[in-house]
Protein backbone atom coordinates (compact mmCIF):
# COMPACT_ATOMS: atom_id res chain seq x y z
CA UNK A 1 0.00 0.00 0.00
CA UNK A 2 1.22 3.31 -0.74
CA UNK A 3 1.39 6.47 0.98
CA UNK A 4 1.65 9.68 -1.04
CA UNK A 5 2.27 13.24 0.31
CA UNK A 6 -0.33 15.63 -0.47
CA UNK A 7 0.45 19.10 -2.39
CA UNK A 8 -0.79 20.87 0.39
CA UNK A 9 1.41 18.86 2.93
CA UNK A 10 2.05 20.65 6.11
CA UNK A 11 3.98 19.70 9.47
CA UNK A 12 2.87 21.50 12.62
CA UNK A 13 5.44 21.17 15.23
CA UNK A 14 3.58 23.91 17.71
CA UNK A 15 0.59 23.72 19.36
CA UNK A 16 -1.87 27.32 19.84
CA UNK A 17 -2.50 26.04 23.59
CA UNK A 18 -1.84 23.49 26.32
CA UNK A 19 -3.38 22.61 29.30
CA UNK A 20 -3.22 19.79 31.60
CA UNK A 21 -6.04 17.24 32.16
CA UNK A 22 -6.96 18.42 36.26
CA UNK A 23 -7.47 14.58 37.18
CA UNK A 24 -3.53 13.84 35.56
CA UNK A 25 -5.53 10.85 33.80
CA UNK A 26 -5.34 9.16 30.63
CA UNK A 27 -7.62 11.81 28.00
CA UNK A 28 -9.88 9.26 26.37
CA UNK A 29 -12.82 11.30 24.84
CA UNK A 30 -13.20 14.91 23.16
CA UNK A 31 -16.11 16.53 22.13
CA UNK A 32 -17.58 20.14 21.40
CA UNK A 33 -20.18 21.96 23.01
CA UNK A 34 -20.91 25.59 22.45
CA UNK A 35 -17.79 27.40 23.83
CA UNK A 36 -16.66 24.40 25.45
CA UNK A 37 -14.42 21.80 24.69
CA UNK A 38 -15.10 18.64 26.61
CA UNK A 39 -13.36 15.84 27.71
CA UNK A 40 -13.66 13.09 29.48
CA UNK A 41 -10.52 10.82 31.19
CA UNK A 42 -9.25 7.39 32.37
CA UNK A 43 -9.94 6.05 35.67
CA UNK A 44 -9.72 6.74 38.57
CA UNK A 45 -11.28 10.11 37.31
CA UNK A 46 -15.06 10.13 37.03
CA UNK A 47 -15.37 14.01 36.50
CA UNK A 48 -16.21 15.68 32.92
CA UNK A 49 -14.37 18.86 32.06
CA UNK A 50 -15.41 21.81 29.93
CA UNK A 51 -12.92 23.61 28.60
CA UNK A 52 -13.23 27.64 27.58
CA UNK A 53 -12.47 27.25 23.57
CA UNK A 54 -10.75 30.96 23.62
CA UNK A 55 -8.39 30.30 26.45
CA UNK A 56 -8.18 26.70 26.79
CA UNK A 57 -8.92 26.94 30.67
CA UNK A 58 -10.83 24.79 32.69
CA UNK A 59 -14.10 26.47 32.84
CA UNK A 60 -16.58 23.91 34.61
CA UNK A 61 -16.44 20.74 35.95
CA UNK A 62 -19.34 18.12 35.54
CA UNK A 63 -19.82 15.25 38.25
CA UNK A 64 -20.17 12.78 36.01
CA UNK A 65 -20.43 9.05 36.65
CA UNK A 66 -20.24 6.97 39.58
CA UNK A 67 -18.39 4.75 37.89
CA UNK A 68 -15.43 5.52 34.73
CA UNK A 69 -17.25 7.74 31.59
CA UNK A 70 -16.97 5.60 28.72
CA UNK A 71 -18.49 7.79 26.61
CA UNK A 72 -19.53 11.42 25.16
CA UNK A 73 -21.19 12.34 22.69
CA UNK A 74 -22.42 15.86 21.83
CA UNK A 75 -26.46 15.60 19.55
CA UNK A 76 -28.43 18.07 18.59
CA UNK A 77 -31.62 17.74 20.37
CA UNK A 78 -32.80 15.26 23.63
CA UNK A 79 -36.27 14.86 24.21
CA UNK A 80 -37.35 17.07 21.06
CA UNK A 81 -35.09 20.24 22.56
CA UNK A 82 -33.98 22.46 20.23
CA UNK A 83 -30.46 23.08 21.87
CA UNK A 84 -27.01 20.73 21.51
CA UNK A 85 -26.79 18.50 24.22
CA UNK A 86 -24.07 16.53 26.05
CA UNK A 87 -24.55 12.53 26.08
CA UNK A 88 -22.19 10.65 28.15
CA UNK A 89 -22.29 7.01 29.18
CA UNK A 90 -20.87 5.32 32.39
CA UNK A 91 -19.84 2.03 33.70
CA UNK A 92 -22.53 2.89 36.47
CA UNK A 93 -24.69 1.61 33.36
CA UNK A 94 -26.31 5.25 33.01
CA UNK A 95 -26.45 7.21 30.28
CA UNK A 96 -27.08 11.05 31.36
CA UNK A 97 -27.87 14.26 29.06
CA UNK A 98 -26.29 17.13 30.72
CA UNK A 99 -27.65 21.05 31.16
CA UNK A 100 -24.30 22.25 31.16
CA UNK A 101 -25.69 25.71 32.37
CA UNK A 102 -26.45 23.98 36.03
CA UNK A 103 -23.84 21.50 36.08
CA UNK A 104 -26.38 18.48 36.31
CA UNK A 105 -27.79 16.02 34.68
CA UNK A 106 -31.17 16.55 32.81
CA UNK A 107 -32.07 13.54 32.10
CA UNK A 108 -30.89 10.30 33.41
CA UNK A 109 -31.69 7.09 31.15
CA UNK A 110 -30.71 3.58 33.33
CA UNK A 111 -30.15 -0.36 32.49
CA UNK A 112 -33.01 -0.77 34.91
CA UNK A 113 -31.89 -3.19 37.08
CA UNK A 114 -29.33 -4.68 34.82
CA UNK A 115 -25.56 -4.78 36.26
CA UNK A 116 -24.15 -3.48 32.78
CA UNK A 117 -21.40 -1.33 32.11
CA UNK A 118 -22.51 1.45 28.88
CA UNK A 119 -19.75 1.66 26.99
CA UNK A 120 -21.32 3.51 24.00
CA UNK A 121 -24.43 5.93 23.18
CA UNK A 122 -26.07 7.82 20.54
CA UNK A 123 -29.09 9.99 20.18
CA UNK A 124 -31.52 9.62 17.15
CA UNK A 125 -31.55 13.53 15.00
CA UNK A 126 -35.17 14.28 16.29
CA UNK A 127 -33.53 13.71 19.80
CA UNK A 128 -36.80 11.10 20.32
CA UNK A 129 -34.92 8.37 21.25
CA UNK A 130 -31.20 7.28 23.01
CA UNK A 131 -29.60 3.95 22.11
CA UNK A 132 -26.73 2.57 24.23
CA UNK A 133 -24.21 -0.71 23.67
CA UNK A 134 -23.65 -2.54 26.94
CA UNK A 135 -20.46 -4.46 28.11
CA UNK A 136 -21.05 -8.23 28.20
CA UNK A 137 -22.46 -9.53 31.81
CA UNK A 138 -22.69 -12.99 32.18
CA UNK A 139 -23.67 -14.67 28.65
CA UNK A 140 -25.96 -11.28 27.06
CA UNK A 141 -24.53 -8.03 25.96
CA UNK A 142 -27.77 -5.28 25.24
CA UNK A 143 -28.52 -2.63 23.18
CA UNK A 144 -30.98 -0.20 25.09
CA UNK A 145 -33.59 2.24 23.46
CA UNK A 146 -35.11 4.59 25.77
CA UNK A 147 -37.37 7.69 25.08
CA UNK A 148 -35.71 10.41 27.01
CA UNK A 149 -39.34 11.74 27.61
CA UNK A 150 -39.67 8.82 30.12
CA UNK A 151 -36.22 7.81 31.17
CA UNK A 152 -37.24 5.81 33.63
CA UNK A 153 -37.33 1.97 31.80
CA UNK A 154 -36.11 1.52 28.51
CA UNK A 155 -38.44 1.13 25.07
CA UNK A 156 -36.96 -1.84 24.29
CA UNK A 157 -33.62 -4.25 24.84
CA UNK A 158 -32.29 -6.56 22.03
CA UNK A 159 -30.28 -9.27 23.72
CA UNK A 160 -28.99 -11.39 20.52
CA UNK A 161 -27.63 -8.77 18.51
CA UNK A 162 -23.96 -8.89 19.22
CA UNK A 163 -22.37 -11.97 21.75
CA UNK A 164 -19.79 -9.71 23.56
CA UNK A 165 -19.20 -5.82 24.20
CA UNK A 166 -20.96 -3.36 22.46
CA UNK A 167 -18.14 -0.87 21.86
CA UNK A 168 -20.41 1.90 19.23
CA UNK A 169 -23.64 2.81 18.29
CA UNK A 170 -24.48 5.50 15.87
CA UNK A 171 -27.40 6.40 14.67
CA UNK A 172 -27.60 7.53 10.34
CA UNK A 173 -28.14 11.08 11.19
CA UNK A 174 -27.97 12.36 7.59
CA UNK A 175 -30.44 11.23 5.61
CA UNK A 176 -33.49 12.85 4.62
CA UNK A 177 -35.57 9.98 5.38
CA UNK A 178 -37.34 9.77 8.89
CA UNK A 179 -37.35 5.56 8.11
CA UNK A 180 -33.45 5.99 7.56
CA UNK A 181 -32.71 8.05 10.67
CA UNK A 182 -34.07 5.16 12.65
CA UNK A 183 -31.01 2.58 11.39
CA UNK A 184 -28.74 2.06 14.38
CA UNK A 185 -25.35 1.08 13.31
CA UNK A 186 -23.77 -1.40 15.94
CA UNK A 187 -20.10 -3.33 16.58
CA UNK A 188 -18.99 -5.46 18.97
CA UNK A 189 -15.73 -7.39 19.99
CA UNK A 190 -17.75 -10.13 19.00
CA UNK A 191 -16.20 -8.87 15.58
CA UNK A 192 -19.69 -8.43 13.84
CA UNK A 193 -21.20 -4.79 12.38
CA UNK A 194 -24.43 -4.78 12.08
CA UNK A 195 -27.49 -2.53 11.42
CA UNK A 196 -30.80 -2.45 13.15
CA UNK A 197 -34.13 -0.46 13.03
CA UNK A 198 -34.73 0.88 16.43
CA UNK A 199 -38.19 1.31 16.10
CA UNK A 200 -39.03 -2.93 15.83
CA UNK A 201 -40.10 -4.29 18.89
CA UNK A 202 -38.66 -7.60 17.85
CA UNK A 203 -35.04 -8.26 17.75
CA UNK A 204 -35.59 -10.93 15.06
CA UNK A 205 -37.32 -8.01 12.80
CA UNK A 206 -35.13 -5.18 13.55
CA UNK A 207 -31.66 -6.58 12.46
CA UNK A 208 -31.46 -5.74 9.11
CA UNK A 209 -27.83 -6.61 8.14
CA UNK A 210 -24.61 -8.08 9.89
CA UNK A 211 -20.98 -8.18 8.75
CA UNK A 212 -18.58 -10.60 10.27
CA UNK A 213 -14.45 -9.22 10.48
CA UNK A 214 -13.37 -11.74 12.79
CA UNK A 215 -11.81 -9.70 14.91
CA UNK A 216 -11.90 -7.66 18.00
CA UNK A 217 -13.70 -4.02 16.74
CA UNK A 218 -13.11 -1.20 19.11
CA UNK A 219 -14.86 1.63 16.99
CA UNK A 220 -17.56 2.30 14.30
CA UNK A 221 -18.73 4.67 12.60
CA UNK A 222 -21.14 5.84 9.18
CA UNK A 223 -19.24 7.40 6.57
CA UNK A 224 -21.61 9.76 4.61
CA UNK A 225 -21.85 9.93 1.27
CA UNK A 226 -24.00 11.95 -1.30
CA UNK A 227 -26.18 8.65 -2.06
CA UNK A 228 -25.78 6.16 0.56
CA UNK A 229 -24.16 5.49 3.61
CA UNK A 230 -20.78 3.18 4.12
CA UNK A 231 -19.58 2.42 7.33
CA UNK A 232 -15.77 2.30 8.86
CA UNK A 233 -14.57 -0.03 11.50
CA UNK A 234 -11.50 -0.28 13.45
CA UNK A 235 -10.09 -2.85 15.27
CA UNK A 236 -8.09 -3.91 18.74
CA UNK A 237 -4.94 -4.61 16.27
CA UNK A 238 -4.67 -1.93 14.14
CA UNK A 239 -6.58 -2.91 10.99
CA UNK A 240 -9.31 -0.35 9.34
CA UNK A 241 -12.27 -1.89 7.08
CA UNK A 242 -14.53 -0.42 4.86
CA UNK A 243 -18.22 -1.71 4.45
CA UNK A 244 -21.41 -0.95 2.15
CA UNK A 245 -24.37 -0.11 3.69
CA UNK A 246 -25.69 -3.78 3.41
CA UNK A 247 -22.42 -4.97 5.60
CA UNK A 248 -20.54 -6.43 2.46
CA UNK A 249 -16.82 -6.05 3.51
CA UNK A 250 -15.02 -3.43 0.22
CA UNK A 251 -11.71 -3.11 2.43
CA UNK A 252 -9.89 -4.66 5.13
CA UNK A 253 -5.70 -3.14 5.61
CA UNK A 254 -3.35 -2.48 8.41
CA UNK A 255 -3.57 0.84 8.80
CA UNK A 256 0.16 0.55 9.82
CA UNK A 257 1.14 0.08 6.23
CA UNK A 258 0.47 2.90 4.76
CA UNK A 259 3.69 4.50 5.07
CA UNK A 260 6.21 7.87 3.34
CA UNK A 261 9.81 7.64 3.58
CA UNK A 262 10.37 10.97 0.65
CA UNK A 263 12.62 14.00 0.77
CA UNK A 264 13.90 14.01 4.37
CA UNK A 265 10.27 13.14 5.52
CA UNK A 266 9.42 9.33 7.42
CA UNK A 267 6.32 9.04 8.74
CA UNK A 268 5.26 5.45 10.10
CA UNK A 269 1.87 4.81 11.70
CA UNK A 270 1.91 3.09 15.11
CA UNK A 271 -1.81 3.13 16.21
CA UNK A 272 -4.85 4.60 15.03
CA UNK A 273 -7.04 7.29 16.94
CA UNK A 274 -10.32 7.71 15.18
CA UNK A 275 -11.88 8.84 12.09
CA UNK A 276 -14.04 11.71 11.17
CA UNK A 277 -16.61 12.89 8.43
CA UNK A 278 -15.34 15.87 7.12
CA UNK A 279 -17.92 18.75 6.72
CA UNK A 280 -16.50 20.18 3.40
CA UNK A 281 -17.01 16.94 1.46
CA UNK A 282 -20.05 14.20 1.20
CA UNK A 283 -17.02 11.96 -0.07
CA UNK A 284 -13.73 12.38 2.30
CA UNK A 285 -13.64 10.29 5.16
CA UNK A 286 -10.16 11.87 7.49
CA UNK A 287 -8.53 8.90 9.29
CA UNK A 288 -6.07 10.03 12.52
CA UNK A 289 -3.59 7.90 13.09
CA UNK A 290 -0.60 8.30 15.87
CA UNK A 291 3.10 7.55 16.98
CA UNK A 292 4.40 5.99 19.39
CA UNK A 293 6.28 9.52 20.07
CA UNK A 294 3.05 11.42 20.55
CA UNK A 295 2.50 12.30 16.77
CA UNK A 296 -0.56 12.38 14.90
CA UNK A 297 -1.38 12.61 11.52
CA UNK A 298 -4.41 12.73 9.24
CA UNK A 299 -4.66 10.27 5.94
CA UNK A 300 -6.91 10.08 3.53
CA UNK A 301 -7.86 7.82 0.95
CA UNK A 302 -9.41 8.97 -2.58
CA UNK A 303 -11.80 5.52 -2.35
CA UNK A 304 -11.70 4.19 1.16
CA UNK A 305 -13.98 1.40 -0.87
CA UNK A 306 -10.78 0.45 -3.06
CA UNK A 307 -8.02 -1.35 -1.18
CA UNK A 308 -5.56 -0.50 -4.28
CA UNK A 309 -6.46 3.22 -4.21
CA UNK A 310 -3.25 5.18 -2.61
CA UNK A 311 -3.86 6.85 0.49
CA UNK A 312 -2.18 10.41 1.63
CA UNK A 313 -0.81 11.90 4.27
CA UNK A 314 -2.65 15.24 4.28
CA UNK A 315 -1.17 16.84 7.75
CA UNK A 316 1.49 16.06 10.50
CA UNK A 317 1.28 17.35 14.46
CA UNK A 318 4.31 16.91 15.94
CA UNK A 319 5.84 17.53 19.35
CA UNK A 320 2.85 18.11 21.39
CA UNK A 321 2.48 15.10 23.28
CA UNK A 322 4.44 12.23 24.91
CA UNK A 323 3.24 9.09 24.48
CA UNK A 324 0.51 7.81 22.25
CA UNK A 325 -2.34 10.22 21.84
CA UNK A 326 -5.71 8.29 22.84
CA UNK A 327 -8.64 10.96 21.23
CA UNK A 328 -8.95 14.06 18.86
CA UNK A 329 -11.78 16.46 18.31
CA UNK A 330 -11.00 18.08 14.50
CA UNK A 331 -13.62 21.39 14.94
CA UNK A 332 -13.76 22.55 11.32
CA UNK A 333 -15.89 25.95 12.45
CA UNK A 334 -12.62 26.97 13.68
CA UNK A 335 -9.79 24.99 11.71
CA UNK A 336 -8.90 23.62 15.42
CA UNK A 337 -7.63 20.11 15.56
CA UNK A 338 -7.78 19.23 19.51
CA UNK A 339 -5.57 16.27 20.83
CA UNK A 340 -5.70 14.41 24.42
CA UNK A 341 -2.86 11.99 25.16
CA UNK A 342 -2.05 9.93 27.44
CA UNK A 343 0.36 12.42 29.21
CA UNK A 344 -3.09 13.77 30.58
CA UNK A 345 -2.66 17.00 27.65
CA UNK A 346 -4.86 18.64 25.85
CA UNK A 347 -3.86 20.64 23.13
CA UNK A 348 -5.17 22.95 20.72
CA UNK A 349 -3.66 22.96 17.18
CA UNK A 350 -3.67 25.16 14.08
CA UNK A 351 -5.68 22.76 11.38
CA UNK A 352 -6.70 24.59 8.47
CA UNK A 353 -8.44 22.08 6.19
CA UNK A 354 -6.66 19.90 3.86
CA UNK A 355 -7.01 20.41 0.02
CA UNK A 356 -6.93 16.80 -0.47
CA UNK A 357 -10.15 17.17 0.56
CA UNK A 358 -12.42 18.03 -2.19
CA UNK A 359 -14.86 20.38 -3.01
CA UNK A 360 -13.22 23.01 -0.84
CA UNK A 361 -11.63 26.33 -2.04
CA UNK A 362 -9.01 27.38 0.63
CA UNK A 363 -8.86 30.71 -0.12
CA UNK A 364 -12.84 30.91 0.84
CA UNK A 365 -12.88 30.42 4.14
CA UNK A 366 -15.66 30.17 6.96
CA UNK A 367 -16.26 33.86 8.77
CA UNK A 368 -16.30 31.63 11.39
CA UNK A 369 -12.80 30.60 11.02
CA UNK A 370 -9.33 30.83 13.04
CA UNK A 371 -7.14 33.14 11.22
CA UNK A 372 -4.10 31.33 9.84
CA UNK A 373 -1.67 33.17 11.77
CA UNK A 374 -3.81 33.92 15.21
CA UNK A 375 -1.93 32.63 17.95
CA UNK A 376 -5.69 32.22 20.17
CA UNK A 377 -8.87 30.55 19.63
CA UNK A 378 -11.97 32.56 18.08
CA UNK A 379 -14.49 32.49 20.80
CA UNK A 380 -17.53 30.64 19.48
CA UNK A 381 -20.28 33.48 18.69
CA UNK A 382 -23.31 31.38 19.05
CA UNK A 383 -24.75 27.67 19.45
CA UNK A 384 -25.35 27.00 15.71
CA UNK A 385 -22.65 24.50 15.41
CA UNK A 386 -22.88 21.15 13.72
CA UNK A 387 -21.81 18.28 15.29
CA UNK A 388 -19.73 15.66 13.88
CA UNK A 389 -21.42 12.26 13.46
CA UNK A 390 -17.84 10.54 14.51
CA UNK A 391 -17.16 11.48 18.06
CA UNK A 392 -14.02 9.59 18.96
CA UNK A 393 -14.97 6.76 21.23
CA UNK A 394 -12.79 6.09 24.32
CA UNK A 395 -9.57 4.67 22.23
CA UNK A 396 -7.98 1.02 23.28
CA UNK A 397 -4.15 0.57 22.58
CA UNK A 398 -4.10 -3.21 23.53
CA UNK A 399 -0.22 -3.40 23.41
CA UNK A 400 0.37 -0.66 25.57
CA UNK A 401 -2.70 -0.29 27.85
Amino acid sequence: MSLLESPSFEAISSAIKSTSHPDGSYVLALTSLGNYYVSSASAPSNSIHLFDKSSLKCAQTLKGHQNATTTLRAVRSIGGSDRHTLLSAGKDGCVIAWDERSGAPATQMTTSGRSSSVLSCDASHDGLTVAAGTDLHKEDAFILYWDPRKPGVPLRVHGSTHSDDITAVHFVNNSPSPISRQILLSASTDGLVSTSNSAEDDEDEAVLNVGSWGCSISQAGWIRGSSVNRVWAASDMETFSCWSNELDMLQNCDIRHPSVHSHGRTWVTDYMITCHNTKRSDSNLGVFVGSNEGDVALLSSSNVADSSAPWTINSVWAKGHAGVVRSVFWDENHEILVTGGEDSKISAWRCPIPGQFSGFDKSARDESAMDMDSAILKRERDDEMDISESEPEGKKVKRLS
